[in-house]
């Protein structure tokens, strides 16, 4: 048996060459050293090594074998410890049963209509038998080619027969207007935002480990309220004018604040023009089967002598609204992050959304009181001058002021 100071020296090399040596070279390593002492060899080299007998016995075995491994691998073929789901041979196809029930497993899984998280996973295939680890479960599902994935915004509903040829009139419109240098808008609800020291999706730089302290639920706070958002945009100048409500969205709020964008931005600008151009959703307060929408527009046409022109995108076709993309989107991402306490306090973000490209937003607060469930009667109804195109009238009309000649 070789003595302390033996074992001593073995460890010693084996310290200086153990940052060089992969798993085959520790092993051959290992049974050179204990080859070289005789007996007792293995027993040494594995304690001052701190490796398993075996393995030194593995490497004498290797150097004495008539077959040597290629240099380039660890182990001989179907070495190690066998994959899990080779004691477990119907393990992937229970995953997968429980991943898509509907499709290759039972429709009655009790996952059925529970979060697929890998606890709830791992939960149930306990269940059923299989001892499976998260780290595990989480390797046999990328391999049958799944991923964490959320939602996408794909679905737009049943298309209209029409849809194309609609955004063809919309598009043909838009450039007839900018031609002629009249206002042509794009107009539409932002998403009601909760107001109070709420959480905002989004993240902005604060000092490290100092985030911003907010509340735990979101919770309407009926003091403070929701603000509504509407905007009508100004394709032509890359302007838009942002009405924020303190009540409700309604039609008489929405036609409230294109008129308030009228006398504050495009009256100055598009003094010399009697018509303008509306683009709009197909729903909501300004739908085109919204029969206060049509009446609020007759009472603004009145006003202002101006002959509006209503242009509405097919349903379910909202986000190529160009007020979409060209304006609320650069809204969110402005205010990300930060709590909506006030009314003022959103009036302020949205009127500071700027882009390289030239957006200009100016946002102003409507104090008003909106009354949602108004009904418009027959007789009101008659009272508008309603010009429906013949390429669907129900979505392209115009308005006509009941009188040309006015003071603006």
């Amino acid at each position: 048996m070789p003595n302390a100071k033996t074992v001593a020296t073995i460890r010693a090399k084996y310290l200086a060459l153990i940052n060089d040596l992969d798993e085959r070279g520790r092993r051959r390593w290992a049974a050179t050293e204990a080859m070289a002492i005789g007996h007792g060899g293995i027993t040494a080299v594995a304690s001052a090594a701190g490796l398993s007998d075996r393995t030194v016995r593995n490497g004498i075995q290797e150097l004495r074998s008539p077959s040597p491994l290629v240099s380039s691998r660890q182990r001989r073929v179907g070495g190690g410890r066998k994959r899990l789901e080779y004691h477990h041979q119907t393990l992937p196809q229970a995953v997968e049963g429980l991943v898509e029930p509907t499709e290759r497993g039972d429709p009655q899984s009790p996952l059925r209509w529970t979060c697929k998280s890998l606890t709830n996973l791992q939960s149930e295939l306990k269940a059923q038998g299989h001892q499976v680890g998260r780290t595990k479960l989480a390797a046999i599902l990328r391999e049958r080619g799944y991923s964490l994935q959320g939602n996408r915004k794909l679905r737009e509903g049943k298309d209209h027969p029409d849809r194309d040829a609609q955004f063809k009139h919309i598009a043909k419109r838009v450039k007839a207007y900018r031609h002629g240098r009249r206002p042509a808008i794009s107009v539409d609800t932002k998403k009601k935002e909760v107001l109070g020291n709420k959480a905002n999706k989004g993240q902005e730089y604060r000092p490290k480990g100092e985030p911003r302290a907010v509340d735990t639920h979101d919770f309407p706070d009926k003091k403070l309220g929701k603000a509504v958002p509407y905007g009508v945009y100004d394709m032509a100048e890359n302007e838009a004018g942002v009405s924020v409500a303190i009540s409700s969205d309604t039609a008489e709020f929405a036609v409230e604040a294109i008129r308030r964008w009228w006398h504050e931005l495009g009256l100055p600008r598009y003094a010399q023009s009697h018509r303008l151009l509306i683009t709009a959703d197909s729903g909501g307060s300004n739908g085109h089967r919204n029969r206060l929408w049509k009446l609020e527009l007759q009472r603004l046409a009145d006003e202002t002598g101006l002959k509006i022109e209503v242009c509405h995108y097919p349903p379910g076709t909202s986000k190529w609204n160009k007020i979409e993309h060209r304006l609320f989107c650069h809204i969110t991402r402005n205010w990300r992050g930060v709590p909506l306490e006030t009314h003022q306090v959103v009036v302020n973000l949205v009127s500071s959304t700027r882009t390289e490209e030239g957006l200009e937003v100016h946002c102003w607060l409507d104090s008003q009181t909106y009354r949602t469930g108004r009904k418009v009667t027959d007789e009101e109804m008659s009272s508008v001058r309603l010009r429906r195109n013949a390429f669907h009238g129900d979505w392209n009309y115009e308005i006509h002021p009941h009188r040309q000649s006015i003071i603006r």
